[in-house]
């Protein structure tokens, strides 16, 4: 499924307090209102942040800066509060956000495991955020497919109940978190979506109503000479509780980034007009650093059809 790749559409280095002076990555992309709104985690000089842009074309892009801060010393949170996912429920607006613990040394501080999901809400798409420090959705369980990470994913409403797919690791795969009250616990599938051997990490749906088909796009995590990222992978279904590791395709890898040869990290789309944005971050060259990522956007046409297999 060939995204069509448009390039670099926000650079890293230039934020308010220079919040991403050291990279920017982790995108969540949602809409509200005719603007785009993009979470993003921005290495500054404290550590990882879920930072805010917004624009009104998903091209050019005006920084907002942090719309979380670290925890205080020994919370959850404490050496990153990054990756926001959010859902609106028709009346406030949730975040699902990652965090850690621990990070590396400075300048990096690169979040280790374990990475958690944790909650915060906020009566407007661009905030204030307010964290609930009450609330514990899931978190990791050793002896599980999610022993060491349990970090947030899309939410989608399906009958009465909310679905999250979460990111789980060790070996790296996606698994369906389920609840009934978004402030409160989740109940996580014994079973991941597809096998772990399929190595992949976070996830951002798609509803094509046109074949009734949900698409869920994804990173893939290579093994060549190291783990890193190396592809936006997409997987398709008509069942949100059943899914084939084989129906799937790649989206966007070294071959038809325009910027990046090597490294290509997760994805989020949204639906702009006819056709549905896929935007993601990747370092650029032949690099697969963690750091110094820009933001970029590759387009595909809609409807769409899963390809011939």
């Amino acid at each position: 499924m060939d995204g069509q790749d448009q390039g670099v559409v926000l650079k890293h280095g230039d934020g308010p307090d220079r919040c991403d002076q050291r990279g920017a990555r982790d995108v969540w992309v949602y809409e509200s209102g005719g603007t785009y709104y993009m979470h993003y985690d921005g290495a500054g000089p404290t550590g990882w942040l879920a930072c805010l842009a917004t624009s009104p074309d998903l091209v050019h892009w005006t920084k907002k800066g942090p719309v979380l801060d670290l925890g205080k010393p020994g919370e959850r949170d404490s050496a990153s509060a990054s990756y926001g996912v959010t859902y609106f429920d028709g009346k406030t607006w949730h975040m699902f956000y990652l965090g850690a613990p621990s990070a590396t040394g400075k300048p990096d501080c690169i979040p280790q495991f374990p990475y958690l999901t944790m909650k915060a809400r906020s009566d407007s798409p661009g905030g204030p955020w307010v964290k609930q420090k009450d609330v514990t959705p899931f978190r990791p369980k050793p002896g599980t497919y999610y022993g060491a990470t349990a970090s947030p994913g899309h939410v989608v409403k399906s009958g009465d109940e909310y679905l999250m797919f979460f990111s789980a690791s060790m070996k790296r795969t996606i698994g369906i978190a389920r609840t009934k009250d978004l402030d409160g616990p989740w109940a996580i599938d014994p079973a991941p979506i597809v096998p772990a051997a399929e190595q992949i990490e976070n996830s951002s749906l798609y509803y094509e109503q046109a074949n009734k088909t949900w698409f869920l796009f994804t990173n893939h995590v290579g093994l060549a000479g190291g783990e890193y990222t190396d592809a936006v992978w997409v997987y398709w279904t008509k069942n949100l509780d059943k899914w084939d590791a084989a129906s799937k395709a790649i989206v966007l890898d070294g071959k038809n980034c325009k910027w990046s040869r090597r490294c290509i990290g997760l994805p989020s789309v949204v639906k702009a007009g006819n056709r549905l944005a896929v935007v993601y971050d990747a370092p650029g060259g032949d690099s697969t650093s963690h750091m110094d990522r820009d933001i970029g956007l590759a387009w595909l046409e809609l409807p769409l059809s899963p390809p011939r297999q």
